[in-house]
């Protein structure tokens, strides 16, 4: 008798620490699933509406007004053919200074949002060479400062792996280099991995973080071998969630669907966690449920709460339309972007006056060196344009795009 009440006993145990295995996903301040439902601290619903902080920890080309320099390699090269790599560093370090700052959060908070998608190159928590640091990265001191602002004001964070080790996606969103080697490469799995369970350990007992958003758009729909991609996401996700769980049971991990987060097939087998969640995106197309029946289904299916990662870039008319689709239907939503040169978001950055200098030297021919010397702006001129960028940046400086919030229900004046 009392040797099977010692054999119970071990069975419930962990492994360190001799205490019983804490329950995934049940501390009730940390933000819960229950359903399809998120349960927020107080014990309400809590239904999703914010927006996402692009282009500031990830930088992307179009968001400088950028078209064919389009990632963020792409845009740190052209500037360094531009103006040097030391005033390539000086640059990224005030741009990351500025871009996002405490007004930022104030901000949006004062329109209602109750969620911020913080999307991160995976670069800032290594040694690699990202945006003017090498071997001293500054992901933890960024987030770090984003979570003191954002503490007290009813704003959760979501962070979103947007470009991952390999690339996840294989297309410029992923900062990649066309293909998602993450799915094939066991070198870049294993850092992948790293990284998570090295952020997670670190923002464990963090209330202000929502989850953990582990890819950003897996498996972009342009490879012949997409199906077998595909059939390896699962395994992927599974392996960061593991590694999450050894060090964080309190935050909830959502899983994007492949292609542009909108295919949950390859995700059928993905209830492998009581703290998963899902997420989906969609830009343009109709604005009834039925565009949307496939994410619904999925998401009645699996029992599990299924929200709008990203949605935007249209017009005011059909944002209000959509959005109201979502509501009605209990899909959360966070829009993209927060920010970004001229409109289609929250604070539209004005193009600095000569800002074409710049824009031309990204869109010039430089593949090769013949052709970037014959292209290369005058670097007075263009180091003055990417500083007063980094000015103009500031939330102070931006236009506030009134109709696009309340487009999407929330408040501006």
């Amino acid at each position: 008798m009392l040797k099977a009440l010692f054999i119970l006993l071990s069975a419930l145990c962990i492994s360190c620490g001799g205490g019983y295995e804490k329950a995934i996903n049940s501390n009730p301040d940390f933000m819960r699933i229950d359903g399809a439902d998120l349960i927020a601290p107080n014990g309400e619903k809590f239904f999703i509406r914010g927006t996402n902080l692009g282009n500031w920890l990830n930088p992307e080309g179009y968001m400088f007004g950028f078209n064919k320099t389009n990632s963020a390699w792409m845009i740190d090269l052209m500037f360094r053919q531009a103006v040097g790599p030391d005033f390539t560093a000086e640059f990224w370090r005030a741009f990351k200074d500025n871009y996002v700052t405490e007004a930022d959060i104030d901000f949006i908070a004062s329109t209602g949002a109750n969620t911020i998608r913080v999307p991160f190159n995976y670069r800032l928590f290594t040694d690699e060479d990202y945006m003017g640091l090498t071997a001293a990265q500054d992901g933890f001191e960024r987030i770090d400062r984003l979570v003191e602002w954002c503490r007290g004001k009813g704003v959760y964070l979501i962070l979103d792996m947007h470009d991952a080790p390999g690339g996840q996606t294989g297309d410029n969103i992923d900062d990649s280099y066309g293909y998602p080697w993450l799915m094939e490469s066991e070198a870049s799995q294993r850092l992948f991995v790293d990284i998570w369970r090295k952020i997670a350990d670190h923002y464990k007992n963090e209330t202000v973080i929502l989850g953990y958003d582990l890819l950003n758009e897996p498996i972009a729909p342009y490879f012949d071998n997409m199906e077998e991609l595909n059939s390896k996401l699962a395994g992927v996700y599974r392996m960061a969630t593991e590694a999450i769980r050894e060090v964080d049971r309190n935050h909830i991990i959502i899983l994007g669907g492949a292609q542009w987060n909108g295919n949950f097939q390859p995700l059928e087998d993905t209830l492998f966690d009581d703290g998963v969640m899902y997420s989906c995106h969609r830009y343009g197309g109709p604005t009834d449920a039925d565009c949307i029946r496939g994410f619904i289904d999925f998401r009645d299916k699996t029992n599990r709460p299924m929200y709008m990662g990203e949605i935007g870039h249209n017009t005011d008319e059909w944002m209000a339309a959509f959005c109201q689709t979502m509501v009605e239907n209990n899909i959360g939503y966070t829009f993209w972007p927060y920010k970004k040169i001229t409109n289609s978001c929250f604070v539209g950055v004005p193009a600095p006056e000569g800002w074409d200098l710049i824009r031309n030297f990204s869109e010039a021919p430089r593949s090769t060196y013949f052709e970037v010397r014959a292209a290369r702006p005058n670097q007075a001129e263009a180091r003055r344009l990417m500083m007063e960028f980094v000015e103009n940046s500031r939330f102070e400086n931006c236009v506030i795009q009134s109709s696009y919030i309340r487009a999407i229900q929330l408040h501006a004046e």
